[in-house]
């Protein structure tokens, strides 16, 4: 029986996204070839990341300004090609969690990156608000949701300097100004598709502009100038991201999934404040609609919560080991059905208390 999937990575995808991707391993478009084993340089595997590329910008209601690239390495890969394309002297960074702090040190190696605001202290249950951005800065970075501590930003800071954006675990999950971004990457296993690429899009004419000699990896413009294969890109996974984002594309796009997104979370945080038995982590102004955080009010209970999802055959919900307690992504794949089986778990852990 399938199980109801809440990983917080990697994640669930849509059932149309498995059903043509293992179709590919066994036979690509009639080539008799698998996608894991087809030529990256092949006319059947350029069409692929082509189309991937120009969908994400369409998706993303953006203009030839701006370009994609499919590289590899995730997310902490781009925690160091950020400040080697754009740190020259100073970059500010908001700290809203583990990874939002782990890309602020990465680029501590290359010069000035300051922390102009910060919610670790507090447990990063808040994201910052009215944080005065200076702008004498490269750019300022951000990280829109928080897959540990359950926050994500809902208004963008305000800022004249080009912003920087590491959109992991949330991008294309709700309408949103992309334009407002000169630079947003993701690694794709939360809403993008299977592990082992990252997703950059990036504004042309914000790069070329330090100092310093890149190295042939690190360097945006060499992977923009050989269209995402200065090196064999991961053939199967971009495969998987066209796939997921032609998902989207069907599904109505950017508006229709936020609001499916909003519906799932409103239904699982609705429950979370009416049962006494269960208590939401982070303060209810900055939710994330992609990870719900909950503890127990009660550890003595945990043994009995576990069970009951268990028997209702749900997966992936123990929190992060830094925070504890249980955390629900509600990724763009996982169905308001899977939300719904979580929820009268909680009310049957209530009822049975």
């Amino acid at each position: 029986m399938k199980k109801h999937n809440f990983s917080a990575g990697p994640s669930i995808l849509a059932p149309e996204v498995f059903q043509k991707a293992s179709k590919a391993l066994l036979d690509f478009e009639g080539t008799g070839l698998s996608v894991i084993e087809i030529s990256h340089r092949s006319p059947e595997f350029v069409r692929v990341i082509e189309r991937a590329r120009a969908l994400a910008l369409e998706i993303a209601g953006l203009d030839d300004s701006y370009t994609t690239l499919f590289l590899q390495g995730g997310a902490s890969m781009q925690f160091l090609m950020v400040p080697y394309n754009l740190l020259e002297t100073k970059a500010a960074y908001i700290d809203t969690g583990t990874w939002a702090n782990k890309a602020q040190k990465e680029a501590a190696l290359f010069g000035n990156a300051e922390v102009i605001a910060s919610s670790k202290a507090d447990g990063y249950k808040y994201i910052p608000k009215n944080v005065t951005v200076p702008t004498d800065i490269d750019y300022l970075h951000i990280t829109t949701n928080n897959t540990i501590y359950g926050t994500e930003y809902h208004s963008l800071p305000q800022t004249s300097v080009p912003l920087v954006a590491d959109m992991s675990s949330d991008i294309f999950s709700r309408p949103l100004d992309y334009k407002q971004f000169s630079l947003i990457y993701a690694g794709s296993q939360k809403n993008l598709g299977a592990s082992g690429s990252t997703l950059v899009i990036v504004k042309k004419d914000l790069l070329g502009k330090v100092s310093r000699k890149l190295p042939s990896m690190m360097d945006y413009q060499l992977h923009i100038k050989n269209d995402s294969m200065f090196n064999t890109p991961s053939t199967f996974a971009v495969y998987v991201n066209l796939l997921v984002l032609e998902w989207i594309q069907a599904q109505g796009g950017l508006q229709a999934l936020g609001k499916r997104n909003r519906a799932k979370a409103d239904l699982l945080y609705g429950e979370i404040d009416r049962n006494p038995l269960v208590v939401g982590y982070a303060n209810k102004e900055d939710r994330s609609l992609m990870n719900v955080v909950f503890n127990l009010t009660d550890e003595s209970t945990k043994e009995r919560f576990d069970a009951l999802c268990k028997e209702a055959n749900i997966s992936g919900i123990k929190g992060h080991r830094s925070v504890g307690g249980y955390r629900a992504s509600i990724y763009n794949a996982l169905p308001l059905q899977s939300v719904q089986v979580l929820v009268d778990v909680l009310k049957e852990f209530e009822r049975t208390a």
